[in-house]
């Protein structure tokens, strides 16, 4: 009765044992002991031990992949510097092979020759890699309105899951589960950043885009601004555009530049402000505020009035009523009592 061999191949930190079984018998009057062990998963990178234990009266053994001889005993013959000896005894044979990659992937046999008959054991290597993402659209500019497609393929093993969201959005509709994310007209509350993720049982890859979309701009309605004589007095407009607006001031259809006549113009992003610092009568009146881009351009009125005006706000125009025309209004309402 033949003593009982058994095999073990450590991976990180799991192991697998399988124990010899009764011999079979091969082609020809030998007979040999073959037995074929469950696959072993590796995640790239890790090391590998592959572990035979031989048992007594061995004469030769060796570590073969896909046919190649890794180790005939102490005999390397593989040229791969990353395979090397760790234990070779009457007990146990153990090579390693170090930061484990696709390539190493396949079959591994331990081959046992004793005094009577050979044994082998083969056992089945999968090494899993993590994702990688390989292939993204870069960082996109286009006009409201137009089509766009966002791209995102990744490599890994097992293969891995791709998910694209916009980042941050409450929005489901910005996201996908394939490789291609489709926005059909797109409109300006979508442009932002959009978040491709890769995943696997193995790790997580993510990677940005970021889309930006041109839009011409768009004025709030103008304020009307009510300023004493020889106070200070400040016009604001506000556009929402991209690229941002340029900003153009006019009194009747007279472009105003900064400093003219003790007046500032400053613009802020997609703020623009024209500033008094001493009204006089001669600039009350209708200002219109022009903006401006490489899409197109919108405009708004704004009425700079006195304390005798009466205004309703933002509608650019004022009515001014006399002292005599007030007096008049008190009699006839004096008369209506009557």
């Amino acid at each position: 009765m033949k003593n009982p061999v058994c095999w073990v191949v450590l991976t990180g930190i799991s192991i697998a044992f399988i124990q010899q079984g009764l011999p079979v018998r091969s082609q020809g009057e030998s007979q040999s002991d073959n037995k074929q062990m469950d696959n072993i998963t590796i995640r790239q990178g890790e090391t590998l031990f592959l572990s035979c234990l031989q048992g007594d009266f061995v004469t030769h053994t060796a570590w073969l992949n896909r046919s190649s001889i890794l180790y005939a005993g102490e005999d390397k013959w593989s040229v791969d510097p990353r395979v090397s000896l760790v234990t070779l005894n009457q007990d146990e044979f153990t090579i390693k092979i170090e930061d484990v990659d696709l390539t190493d992937e396949g079959q591994y046999i331990c081959a046992v020759q004793t005094s009577s008959r050979p044994r082998t054991t083969s056992v089945h290597i999968i090494v899993q890699v993590p994702p990688k993402i390989v292939n993204l659209s870069k960082d996109l500019v286009v006009n409201e309105g137009s089509n766009v497609t966002l791209m995102c393929l990744a490599n890994g093993k097992p293969e891995p899951a791709i998910v694209w969201r916009m980042i941050p959005s409450s929005d489901d509709s910005l996201g996908s589960d394939n490789e291609v994310l489709e926005i059909p007209f797109i409109s300006r509350d979508k442009a932002g950043v959009y978040e491709c993720t890769a995943a696997n049982d193995i790790a997580v890859d993510t990677q940005t885009v970021e889309l930006i979309v041109n839009f011409p701009p768009s004025i709030s309605d103008g304020r009307d601004v009510g300023v004493t004589l020889g106070q200070r007095g400040v016009l604001l407009c506000e556009a929402d555009a991209v690229p941002e607006a340029d900003f153009e001031w006019y009194r009747d259809d007279r472009r105003i530049f900064n400093g003219f006549d003790g007046i500032e113009i400053e613009d802020d992003g997609a703020l623009s402000k024209l500033t008094f610092f001493n009204v006089s009568e001669a600039d009350y009146g209708n200002y219109s505020c022009v903006a401006t881009n490489k899409l197109g351009s919108a405009n708004t009125s704004i009425v700079l009035y006195g304390p005798g005006a009466v205004q309703d706000g933002n509608s650019g125009t004022s009515t001014v009523f006399t002292p005599t025309c007030l007096l008049l209004i008190v009699l006839l309402h004096l008369l209506l009592k009557f």
